[in-house]
């Protein structure tokens, strides 16, 4: 069982399409993987939630934000997240809550579909990996 933190892509890809997001999220559902996730990085879903195109999408697959919420809460181990010494995504300054997250909770992976993210391959000696290519490795 692999310890991971899977971004916020991830996580609503997985809600609404098949593919490699919804196999993840079912992997974690069935205990194969620990997820784990942050109050920072459960305010940034719920903000992102909230955008009116995600609202409409959402509407239409039977999903409604506390849903999400609900199954993040009740798959996941929330971590009491250390921000970063220093700041490392500099073109998105908000994807280091991930990474502070993934440091905080010692996790084998993080799970993007981020380009940020995905730029630096790893951090700390955690890789950084696109879903298909965790599913593969794991």
């Amino acid at each position: 069982m692999k310890r991971v933190v899977c971004d916020t892509n991830v996580i609503l890809s997985g809600m609404l399409w098949n593919g490699a997001p919804r196999q993840m999220l079912t992997r974690i559902e069935q205990g194969k993987h620990t997820l784990f996730t942050s109050r920072v990085l459960l305010e940034e879903l719920d903000r992102v939630l909230r955008y009116p195109k995600f609202t409409t999408i959402f509407a239409k697959a039977g999903l409604g934000r506390q849903d999400i919420l609900r199954w993040m809460v009740r798959n996941s181990t929330i971590v009491m997240s250390k921000p970063l010494d220093h700041p490392v995504i500099l073109a998105d300054p908000s994807d280091d809550c991930v990474l502070a997250c993934a440091v905080s909770a010692s996790v084998e992976a993080v799970v993007s579909g981020d380009k940020h993210l995905l730029d630096i391959h790893s951090f700390r000696g955690i890789p950084i990996l696109t879903t298909s290519r965790f599913l593969i490795v794991r």
